[in-house]
């Protein structure tokens, strides 16, 4: 059956109203994934949406119908970006609206979207105040089929060496790719995500098999050298290791 939904936050971020108007509009690949849209209205954005209003640096807006072919689950989508200044410029406050229509498993549909928004937004923050502006390689994978158990991001933490009782805050040493050791935050921790930040590198661990989908991670790696692809295939083997 399907019923409308709206997902709405807002937050203030240590960066500029133009900061975060291109983290949103151009710079998408350093906290989300990639996504590309012509900088006017009516231009075409990722995923089949248009762009609804273009306002820089003030407001974004898109819009996409007919989805089902993206996602089956989903009729109408619509994402709403309102940027002000604060003190000065200085600081930004953000209202983001995410809403649509589901068209089918509403209740679980709805509570996916509303966690990963809230882990995409704070991952958006860690970007702006400690990455903004530079270049980055994106690599994003998910777990085989043993990682939907309903248990299965259990061993994640496990499998990075985090105790279970370690918070957001903590600096830690991590078991990455290899058993390499990594010197790393945690920015972020509950039972569904886990986000790591390094010196380089913003390293997201979601626990999508709540929802009955894989395990999934994706890097965004802002060293000089960073290689998309390597940091694809070394974590991968990593995850893939994890439910071996």
């Amino acid at each position: 059956m399907s019923k409308e939904f709206e997902i709405a936050r807002e937050f203030e971020v240590d960066a500029t109203p133009q900061q975060v108007w291109d983290a949103i509009t151009t710079g998408t690949d350093g906290w989300q994934w990639p996504s590309e849209c012509e900088p006017r209205e009516g231009g075409a954005a990722g995923m089949g949406h248009t762009v609804t209003v273009w306002d820089p640096p003030h407001r974004f807006a898109v819009r996409a119908e007919n989805l089902q072919e993206i996602i089956p689950t989903q009729a109408l989508n619509q994402l709403d970006h309102t940027i002000e200044p604060r003190d000065g410029g200085r600081r930004a406050w953000v209202r983001y609206v995410h809403s649509g229509i589901f068209t089918d498993d509403w209740d679980n549909q709805y509570d996916g979207a509303s966690k990963h928004t809230d882990f995409y937004l704070h991952t958006l923050r860690e970007y702006l105040v400690h990455f903004a502006g530079r270049p980055v390689a994106f690599s994003t994978l998910d777990g085989p089929e043993a990682s939907k158990a309903p248990n299965a991001f259990e061993a994640v933490g496990r499998a990075l060496g985090l105790a279970d009782d370690t918070v957001e805050g903590t600096r830690v040493q991590v078991r990455g790719p290899k058993g390499r050791l990594l010197d790393a935050v945690v920015d972020f921790r509950n039972p569904c995500f886990i986000g790591l930040r390094t010196d380089d590198a913003l390293l997201r661990f979601f626990g999508r098999n709540h929802w009955g989908a894989p395990v999934g991670i994706s890097v965004h790696d802002f060293a000089p050298d960073a290689d998309a692809k390597a940091d694809e295939a070394a974590w991968q083997d990593w995850l893939d290791g994890v439910y071996a």
